[in-house]
Order: structure tokens, then sequence, then C-alpha cells
């Protein structure tokens, strides 16, 4: 993809965080109800996710959880972007909205400790729950990767383009999984301590040795600690295999093709092209066996060389 691509594919993430902040702010200044029609807006604040979610859980586990969430989100957005196999706009434009109002509602609660609500549809016996543009522009999202994916589904994964088997090299990918897993442990455990003692130093410091008070805090925020971290172990030996798929698959397709080649009677002339996929690494080896296929074929019995030209010196003048 161009630089312009990626532009328009990034623009309308921006452009969804900024607008719903922006009427999130205007929203926190209406003067009660304003009605236009089967249109309301009223302020409310919710603590939970969309439509009240998780409301009900305790401050810490909520808020943290649901904030680190958002940040994961940000994480797995970006990967899918760079392993989508397929240009398709409407499918990464999608993504990049629903993002955005995702962060807009992950803001809200960074900031204020819960999600502006401020938008109600239909009449007073019948209206929605409150929501806000965030909320909305959501489903924008969904609607465009679900028309994406319906219209471009062969080509996100088609068949001539899919390896059956994911564990091609099982040692070297493991290797490499477990490689990843340990370097996340690794700097999940030093977040952990840090963020551990800094929050119950700051509690001792604020409200003394109390462990009701103590309890009632670290415990939420280890069960949260650790469901985030289960869950970005869990995300990182995904991509490790991912990753080492896309650098051990071309290299068992190259070593076959070699074997191929250098079989007993086989004719050059008759070798398949050799062909990567979209996303593979080193796609300089199909370069690499193109060169040595003509290699081959000039070299095989009955090939005719032609006569190197001979240039005669020119005369001193």
């Amino acid at each position: 993809m161009t630089r312009k691509e990626w532009t328009l594919v990034f623009l309308p993430l921006i452009a969804t965080w900024a607008v719903d902040r922006l009427t999130k702010l205007w929203a926190l200044d209406i003067p009660g109800v304003l009605s236009y029609g089967w249109l309301h807006f009223s302020l409310h604040h919710n603590p939970g996710a969309m439509l009240g979610l998780f409301a009900d859980l305790p401050p810490v586990l909520r808020i943290v959880s649901l904030s680190t969430g958002g940040a994961f989100l940000v994480c797995t957005y970006a990967l899918i972007q760079y392993l989508l196999p397929i240009k398709s706009l409407t499918l990464r434009t999608g993504m990049s909205i629903l993002l955005g109002g995702i962060l807009g509602n992950v803001s809200d609660r960074i900031i204020w400790g819960h999600v502006v609500d401020f938008i109600i549809l239909g009449p007073p016996n019948m209206a929605s729950p409150a929501f806000n543009l965030a909320d909305a522009l959501q489903w924008v999202g969904y609607g465009l990767i679900v028309t994406a994916i319906i219209r471009d589904g062969e080509l996100l994964w088609p068949e001539n383009n899919a390896r059956k088997v994911y564990w091609i090299n099982p040692h070297f990918q493991l290797k490499y999984c477990f490689l990843l897993l340990g370097v996340g442990l690794g700097i999940s455990l030093v977040t952990m301590v840090f963020s551990y003692t800094y929050l119950r130093v700051t509690i001792l410091e604020l409200v003394g040795n109390n462990p009701i008070l103590l309890d009632k805090f670290l415990i939420p925020f280890a069960l949260t600690f650790a469901l985030v971290c289960i869950g970005f172990s869990v995300g990182l030996f995904a991509v490790g295999k991912i990753i080492s798929h896309k650098i051990a698959g071309p290299i068992y397709a190259f070593e076959r093709y070699i074997q191929e080649m250098t079989e007993a009677g086989k004719n050059p002339n008759e070798l398949r092209n050799f062909k990567l996929r979209t996303k593979d690494e080193f796609k300089n080896l199909e370069q690499l066996a193109a060169h040595l296929r003509q290699t081959m074929v000039r070299l095989q019995p009955g090939f005719d060389h032609p006569e190197p030209e001979i240039i005669e010196p020119s005369e001193k003048t």
C-alpha cells in the first residue's frame, strides 16, 4: 500500500476519536434534557462498557480492565493491519472507525473514570438506552467490516495461497513462540512488581496500614493484572506462531523446490514457477529460484549456447 492509502486508512481513526471527544465536551454542559422529536440529548455517566455492561464490577477492576482492554485492541489492530493479505480499504477503514470509537470511550475512563453518554432515541415510553457518538460510529465500523468480509472473503485467504499445515518446522516455530512468550512474561513481571508496589506504598502513605482497605484495592488489581498477563501471553504466542509460519514456510517451500530441481532425470523446462504467499517473508527467493531454473536450462544437454561475441580492438589514431 502507498503512503496515501495508509493515510486514508488511519485518518478515520483519528477523526472518529476527535469528533467523539468534541461532542462529549459539548455534552458536559447540557442543561437538563434537549429534545428534537425522537432525538434527545441528556447527560449520563456510564461506569461500565457499551450500554452499561460491567457497571457492577468494583471500580478498580472495571476501569483498569476496560482501559487496558482498549490498549490491547490497539496492538491487535496494528497486527491485523500488518497481516492482512489484501488492500481492501473498506475493511481497513472499518477497523479504524471501530477502534476510534473504542478509544473514545477508553479516553473517558482514563480521564473521568466513566463514559459520557448523552444521546437517546425514541419516544419517552420506548426510549433507547443512552449512548454516545463513539458507540454509534462503532456500528458503522462493524458494518464496513462485515461488508468487506462478505465481498472480499475469498481474497482474504484464497485457496491457492493457503498452507494446510501451520507447524511447518515445529522445532524452530515453537522456539520462536516461547522466546516471544518469555520476553512478554519478563516485561509483565517487571511491570507487575512496579505497579503493585507503587499502588501499595501509595495506599499506605494516604490511609496508613489498613488491611481491609489494602485488600479492597490490591486483590482486584492483582486479579485484573493476572488476566491481562494471560491474555498478553496468549497473544504473543499466537503472534509468534503467525510470524514464524511466514519465515519457516518460504524456507520449507524453497527446500522442496530445490529437491524437485535436483531430481534425477528432471527436465528443467517442466519445473513449475516458484511462488510464495502474498505476505510471506524472503520474497527474494522467487527471483533466486527463477535464476536457478534458467541456469539449469542452459546447462542441460543439447542447449544451444551462443558463441561469445569477439570485439576487435580499435586502432589507435
